[in-house]
């Protein structure tokens, strides 16, 4: 059993190493030093799965189901801007607030956290002013913008550029 644990190691550390990407040991070793971090860790990624999960229940928004269907084909669904507005926004401090919470939990570290909400509040200002821009004035033309500025807002991508970019970051230090 030892055997293939170490094969494992060995085997994440070549990927991880080679590629550049994060020393994945070394983060795995610091996680399992603290266990109850490792369970808020696991709360707080359940919490951010089940938002996903339950959209349909959770938000208004119509484009839920439009760009599950071939949206390329049909009109833009009918909408309520101000109940989309504060759906959206809703959803993206939600995300944010719980990406805040495990960037804690991972770095202990507020001047990342004092950071990442100036980036959160800056970038989530810039993409839901965005998206409103472009389906007011060139919705049926950029359906495809619509598509990922929407996703930038309603999923924890920065999230996941972010703990990378911070890890990259601790270890330069």
């Amino acid at each position: 059993m030892m055997c293939f644990f170490h094969y494992l190691y060995m085997e994440l550390f070549l990927f991880y190493g080679l590629f550049g990407l994060i020393n994945f040991l070394i983060m795995l070793k610091s996680l399992l030093k603290n266990k109850l971090q490792i369970f808020f860790a696991i709360v707080i990624i359940i919490l951010l799965v089940s938002i996903r999960a339950f959209e349909n229940k959770l938000f208004y928004d119509p484009f839920l189901n439009y760009f599950k269907r071939d949206y390329t084909n049909l009109k833009l669904p009918n909408f309520n801007p101000i109940k989309l507005f504060l759906s959206l926004a809703f959803r993206f401090y939600l995300n944010t607030m719980l990406s805040l919470g495990l960037l804690y939990l991972i770095f202990k570290d507020f001047k990342i956290i004092k950071f990442s909400t100036f980036l959160y509040v800056l970038l989530g200002s810039v993409l839901i002013i965005s998206f409103f821009f472009t389906l007011k004035f060139f919705g049926e033309q950029n359906k495809m913008t619509l598509f990922y500025i929407r996703r930038f807002i309603i999923q924890p991508i920065f999230l996941m550029l972010f703990i990378p970019a911070f890890y990259y970051q601790k270890k330069v230090k």
